[in-house]
């Protein structure tokens, strides 16, 4: 049988990236638990149009934990309290009738407020931008199996590239660092032949372009590894320091 729920929501309320903002707490009554938690936020949208307010402003896209875009700060947790999901995935079963849900946006230096809880996640595509790519000779398509690779190299490569980018690290690190981010997205090139070409490069490039955005330093508290929800390994980290400290080496 279908449950509802009565919840409070302590929403962050700003204007823009230079607004001061604030909190504001509405009142939710009949939520199913069965609903998603960005149903449940379209259900405020909704009544607070239908009284003349603005509604909340939040990031999202495919719904099913593939984009990243759902980046929530839910009650002290990136994507909420369960495990292993993005925002979208996470279900109003999780909390209590007459519970008072905190939401807030991803706070980092790198990730400054849209509007009220979307931040701007340009920062990362800069990064990719900055060195995330393979070259590759155009013209015929190559054999499948040309290139041999081992099993085990081409399965971490796949589970680094399960990043899907969403910034959960970053709002995780108590320093606001990317480096889980960078990491993986570096560890998934650098594990396979076609990305070694350009490894020097790549690692300098990407670590250079993150400080740059203003993203904290990695002092390895494994935060972002636990709030992950793909589950990025921090072993992707020191494979990033031993690539960019061979690029130093050979400079």
């Amino acid at each position: 049988m279908e449950k509802n729920i009565n919840i409070n929501l302590k929403v962050w309320r700003q204007k823009g990236p230079k607004a001061k903002g604030a909190f504001e707490t509405y009142k939710l009554d009949g939520i199913s638990v069965d609903s998603s938690f960005l149903e449940m936020l379209d259900i405020l949208n909704e009544n607070l149009i239908n009284e003349g307010k603005e509604p909340v402003v939040f990031d999202h896209d495919c719904r099913e934990g593939i984009c990243g875009m759902c980046s929530l700060y839910v009650n002290g947790h990136p994507h909420g309290p369960d495990e292993d999901i993005t925002t979208c995935q996470l279900h109003m079963r999780k909390f209590k009738d007459g519970e008072t849900i905190t939401v807030e946006p991803w706070r980092s230096a790198g990730f400054p407020v849209i509007r009220d809880l979307m931040v701007d996640r340009t920062a990362f595509d800069k990064i990719i931008q900055a060195g995330g790519y393979v070259s590759v000779n155009t013209g015929g398509i190559p054999d499948a199996n040309a290139i041999p690779i081992s099993k085990i190299d081409a399965d971490e490569a796949m589970d680094s590239a399960s990043c899907i980018g969403c910034g959960a690290c970053v709002a995780a690190c108590k320093n606001g660092s990317a480096m889980l981010f960078v990491s993986a997205k570096v560890s998934q090139l650098a594990l396979l032949p076609q990305g070694r070409i350009e490894a020097a490069r790549r690692a300098k490039a990407m670590v250079a372009k993150m400080d740059e955005l203003g993203f904290g330093n990695c002092t390895n508290t494994a935060a972002c590894e636990q709030e992950c929800p793909k589950n990025i390994s921090i072993s992707n980290i020191a494979r990033l320091n031993r690539e960019f400290l061979k690029a130093k080496l050979a400079d």
